[in-house]
């Protein structure tokens, strides 16, 4: 099991799916997102993804995508994609250690799902 929590842990999820797609994503809408240069995602059935405190709160980032973040501290935490709706991708940031699910492809986007 894999678990994650935003910056401050007011969102804290579990994992209970072996990760696939482990990928970083410079699409300029994941760079946009996080201000950052780019973005670990893994990517996990949803059923496998269980939020157990705290809320999130969502963006559609394009027609096909959607994204949640803390309503507290605005950590990204998850990508949905209508292109791929068995999948959701996880940040690997805000797992509680990373280095369990390092990114293995470089994508832009991931599966061409983020944008």
């Amino acid at each position: 099991m894999l678990k994650g929590h935003c910056c401050c842990r007011a969102v804290r999820y579990e994992v209970d799916g072996t990760p696939y797609h482990s990928t970083g994503c410079h699409c300029s809408i994941c760079r946009r997102a996080s201000a950052a240069p780019f973005v670990a995602w893994f990517t996990v059935p949803p059923a496998s993804f269980r939020l157990v405190a705290g809320e999130l709160t969502s963006f559609k980032s394009s027609e096909h995508a959607t994204r949640t973040f803390c309503t507290r501290c605005g950590t990204p935490i998850t990508f949905q994609s209508t292109h791929y709706p068995d999948e959701i991708d996880i940040t690997t940031g805000s797992l509680t250690t990373p280095s369990r699910c390092r990114p293995r492809l470089t994508s832009t986007p991931p599966r061409v799902s983020a944008g």
